[in-house]
């Protein structure tokens, strides 16, 4: 059966480019020195000027050798801080690290709650900060109060998660298919009886629900805890229990108050919509019914979500995987084609798996106004269904200073990264939906700088006819005001024009992609921005 998500998801699309302000800190991008203007799409425009390594006066934060995830997706961990040094513990959404230690400084990174970071030194004064500046791995000062402790002990900073940067989503995802109430705690049946007063013919439809209720995905709940052979439905008609409930929920307590929500003995703290999509760090039975947790601490019913897998797909390592010329299939329903040189005739032949890699041989033809490429096995794939990819046939200024840098292609849908001349990865991406037309739903081309990333950030839109809000969003790089590099875990359609300008990433080349380019973001941290060394992207026709 079809519910509703499919009409959230043309309305989540917008969360293409608009960055949500955070209660405790704003979240969007900081206003940073300008990035290079969009003034072309030629490689030789006076852009390119501003794009090249002569900027590079910053040292940038972490080395490259440094990188969590590399390019074939393997974590590496990063080591712990030293156990006998003291360290700022973060304890908001939000806590920005600063160049200097003053509130006025420069921003040059983020911390989210539960982070833990080594101090590197004395502390530096108290200038716009009673609880004293601390210099911190591997650089900048965070001001201790109100969102940053020195206290391990702290209830916030015991009782969130990191994100999991060694999976292709850092934390559990869903989106909201039945609208709910939001609790502090563990609702009792008062409560049940108060704020869900149709809560029967809620798990009914629930369990009905093909598509989103009882029977899908439901072992994407367990990312952090001991999958269960019992189904969500028969766990809901024995009252199921779990044994490992998170401390902070225990004989009726509520949770630490990160989101702000938190009010006396006020038991419904939020309301959860459609067109809204979550990101959780605990989940787990009560009663039969299964609650998640989110990244904010709010307590929520798990039936009024579809959990989300996210796409599988993930792109290809050039030199590795594959060589130049190959193809990447970027649409479903594409077929082998035989070319019959006696008949000048091409014969359908079998389905080429959808996003497959194929190797060509350069050869091309027009058959029935139709451009085929010949690949490497005999037979022919139409550029209907297939992005063929070449080396540069000109190689710009910060390729050949030895420059990381991305090229994005908005007719083929594709990304390859380059490290100075040598292409190292290739993948699907989704551009604006309104292609290279200019329009509100256009991806900006030009020649850019990536300057401030966030391993998470919610997205948000209050466009009458358009509101949505996704939290947590992965892997953002902004490169322009509004605009960025992100994974999507509401869509799999990559390899297709989806977004609403922004550029859209399968959540693991988000992942993978997000670690190889700067600025660097140091372990333990969730943003870094740097206006004028990050990694150049060239958004082109």
């Amino acid at each position: 059966m079809r519910t509703a998500l499919g009409i959230w998801v043309l309305a989540a699309l917008s969360a293409a480019c608009s960055a949500k302000s955070d209660a405790a800190e704003d979240q969007a991008a900081p206003a940073l020195a300008s990035t290079t203007e969009a003034t072309g799409t030629s490689a030789s425009s006076s852009s390119e000027a501003s794009a090249t390594a002569t900027e590079r006066a910053d040292a940038p934060l972490a080395a490259p050798g440094d990188a969590i995830v590399d390019l074939a997706g393997e974590y590496h961990a990063p080591p712990p801080p030293p156990a006998d040094s003291p360290k700022v513990y973060a304890r908001a959404m939000l806590v920005p690290i600063h160049d200097k230690p003053n509130q006025d400084a420069k921003k040059i990174g983020f911390l989210r709650a539960g982070a833990v970071v080594a101090i590197t030194g004395e502390e530096a004064g108290k200038s716009g900060c009673s609880g004293g500046w601390r210099p911190v791995a591997p650089a900048g000062f965070v001001c201790i109060g109100d969102k940053a402790t020195l206290e391990a002990s702290d209830d916030i900073v015991r009782a969130v998660r990191p994100p999991d940067l060694s999976q292709k989503l850092p934390y559990m995802y869903g989106t909201v298919t039945r609208g709910g109430p939001a609790y502090a705690r563990i609702p009792t049946k008062e409560d049940l009886d108060e704020f869900e007063p149709g809560l029967d013919k809620h798990i009914r439809k629930w369990k009905d629900d093909e598509v989103s209720g009882a029977s899908y995905g439901q072992e994407l709940w367990y990312k952090w805890s001991t999958p269960s052979s019992q189904s969500a439905w028969d766990a809901w008609e024995q009252k199921v229990t779990d044994t490992t409930i998170p401390w902070y929920l225990k004989d009726g307590h509520r949770v630490p108050n990160l989101s702000g929500l938190v009010k006396g003995d006020v038991v419904k703290i939020d309301q959860v919509d459609r067109r809204q999509g979550a990101a959780f760090i605990d989940s787990f039975l009560w009663e039969g019914r299964r609650y998640n947790v989110t990244t904010d601490l709010r307590v929520v019913p798990a039936d009024r979500y579809r959990p989300i897998k996210g796409s599988d797909m993930h792109g290809v390592r050039i030199g590795v995987d594959v060589e130049f010329p190959f193809a990447l299939i970027r649409k479903k329903g594409a077929k082998q084609w035989i070319w019959g040189a006696s008949k000048k005739k091409m014969t359908e032949g079998e389905d080429i798996p959808y996003r497959s890699a194929l190797q060509l041989t350069g050869k091309q033809k027009i058959y029935k106004d139709i451009l085929h490429y010949e690949t490497k096995d005999g037979y022919w794939v139409d550029d209907r269904h297939a992005s063929r990819l070449d080396p540069a046939k000109r190689m710009p200024k910060w390729g050949k200073n030895g420059e990381k840098w991305l090229d994005v292609n908005i007719t083929k849908q594709t990304l390859v990264a380059f490290e100075g001349e040598k292409a190292v990865f290739a993948t699907l991406v989704s551009t604006g939906e309104d292609g290279l037309l200019e329009g509100a739903r256009t991806t900006r081309k030009g020649i850019f700088r990536i300057h401030t990333k966030y391993v998470t950030q919610t997205m948000d839109s209050d466009a009458v006819g358009e509101e949505f809000e996704l939290r947590d969003v992965p892997y953002v790089q902004y490169f322009e005001e509004g605009f960025a590099l992100h994974g999507a875990y509401w869509h799999d359609s990559f390899g297709t024009p989806k977004s609403h300008g922004c550029i859209n990433l399968a959540p693991e080349d988000a992942r993978r992609l997000f670690h190889w380019t700067e600025p660097h973001v140091p372990a333990g941290w969730h943003g870094a921005a740097k206006s004028l060394t990050g990694t150049v992207l060239f958004v082109h026709p």
